[in-house]
């Protein structure tokens, strides 16, 4: 990896990406944009690159690139605590999102953390591949993808704004991971972060991101310096595969060996998976891996790839501020989440974005010299079929990182999507409500039974590491709050 690459910026004017609604100001935290350019190398595998995960690498070519980090810090140096989340902005939609700040960002702004996003892929950057654009092939067929057209898609950034991003270049995928490397090393030197000195470097990524990430830790974090490492790595919703190092090439299918596990030599590394992750669309369920002094793998009961908490606008006014009543208004079960038709209501339950936040806070501690986070029970699986789910006679999954959305139940919550669900409806599971007999049934004395009941399944569920003390109350009160009737 060359390291020379020239960081320039902060660049005047917002930059181009969909964090929030309200003013990030107002939390204390400042906004802003770099530019990033160097030589990027490619790398090629220099012996097997099999499901064992420990890639041998050689490099293959350079090739010139700028891009772009953008930054969320405290504007306070004083409130700074010394770690850095630098995700791998998500394109699969043909567009920068910045998907894990989406689930985390409410702990990554009140424990005084910054954000880096990097626009890692080509497509982010040039456009052109927006992988939604046709439908998916099954998971069952050994080509694990990523399904099709969402109307959520916006342009890639130098069509979005031409004057601000016209000098940005992408050679290619096969060129991601070194600039990732690079926004790596650029964190590190404090390039990015004005006052701020990062002591902990956590790398994140979501569904495509994340396949790249398995690709990252697999292949090419062991060949970096200490300068351009990072932590810990955060690998949410990733399929069984891994990404190629010859990159995607804007195409769905992904090649080489199903199985691909993480090696465990490089830094921790905690894998979080939903439903659809483990035996849906994503077929993730190849790649379960033992718990080892510097790997976990999560499993979370009745989560889907993306909920409404994500789509449904929650995620982007979600400042910490917003009334339980409120919030649970904006993630009610809908069958048109943004306007896209599903044939079922999506799945409605935030115990997504809630373990998601337990997971980070549990990798800042590992990474910095503490505790592993807890083992997590694993959903079950038919051992006839391991792509499907054991449901209890609600439908509910059994098995997995158990919240009070599943034990505690006023619907049943599912990563699955109806078979036939078309275009990006498979990642999004379904919420079957409960009708009034079965609530009476369950919950004879009412809401206030139901509340009691699901802050006792809250408890257990802090106890046991998976959900955060601080997010306790919240998530109480959101329940009571989104009581049916």
């Amino acid at each position: 990896m060359d390291g020379s690459a020239r960081v320039t910026g902060p660049v005047s004017g917002q930059p181009g990406i969909l964090l929030a609604s309200f003013d990030l100001g107002d939390l204390g935290f400042r906004l802003e944009e770099f530019f990033i350019d160097g030589t990027a190398t490619c790398y090629e595998p220099a012996g097997p690159a099999g499901a064992d995960g420990y890639w041998e690498v050689t490099p293959s070519g350079q090739a010139p690139f700028r891009t772009r980090l953008v930054v969320c810090r405290p504007a306070d140096p004083a409130a700074f605590t010394g770690t850095v989340i630098l995700e791998w902005l998500n394109v699969s939609a043909g567009f920068d999102a910045p998907a894990h700040w989406m689930l985390t960002h409410r702990h990554v702004v009140r424990s005084g953390w910054a954000w880096v996003g990097v626009s890692a892929q080509r497509v982010g950057v040039e456009g052109g591949g927006d992988i939604f654009a046709s439908e998916p092939e099954q998971a069952g067929d050994g080509q694990a993808a990523e399904p099709a057209r969402s109307t959520l898609a916006l342009p890639a950034l130098k069509e979005s704004d031409p004057a601000r991003y016209g000098s940005l270049h992408h050679p290619g995928d096969a060129f991601c991971f070194d600039i990732f490397a690079q926004a790596a090393r650029a964190v590190r030197a404090g390039a990015v972060l004005g006052p701020l000195t990062a002591r902990c470097v956590l790398a994140a990524g979501v569904s495509q991101s994340a396949i790249h990430l398995v690709s990252y830790v697999n292949a090419v974090a062991p060949t970096l310096p200490p300068e351009a490492a990072c932590d810990g790595y955060l690998i949410g919703c990733r399929t069984g595969r891994a990404a190629p190092l010859s990159g995607w090439g804007g195409q769905i299918r992904v090649e080489g060996p199903d199985g691909v596990r993480v090696r465990t030599d490089v830094a921790p590394v905690l894998t979080v998976q939903t439903e659809t992750d483990v035996t849906g669309i994503l077929a993730g369920v190849t790649a379960r891996q033992p718990g080892s002094t510097r790997f976990r793998w999560w499993e979370i009961a009745g989560a889907s790839h993306a909920d409404t908490y994500l789509l449904g606008g929650a995620s982007f006014a979600d400042s910490g501020g917003l009334p339980p009543a409120e919030l649970a208004r904006l993630m009610a079960p809908t069958a048109e989440p943004f306007g896209m038709p599903c044939p079922a209501p999506v799945n409605s339950g935030p115990q997504h974005h809630y373990v998601a936040q337990a997971a980070i806070a549990h990798l800042d501690r590992w990474a910095r010299g503490g505790d592993p986070p807890p083992r997590s029970p694993l959903l079950e699986v038919d051992p006839d079929d391991h792509m499907k789910l054991v449901e209890d006679d609600s439908g509910i999954a059994r098995g997995g990182i158990r919240t009070g959305w599943v034990d505690v139940p006023v619907a049943a919550l599912s990563g699955i999507a109806p078979a036939g669900a078309p275009g990006v409806a498979v990642l999004l599971g379904t919420t079957q409500v409960f009708d009034a007999a079965e609530l009476a049934r369950r919950y004879p004395g009412g809401r206030d039974e139901y509340a009691a009941a699901f802050g006792a399944a809250t408890e257990r569920a802090v106890a046991g590491g998976f959900l955060l003390a601080e997010d306790a109350a919240e998530i109480a009160a959101l329940a009571a709050a989104a009581y049916p009737g």
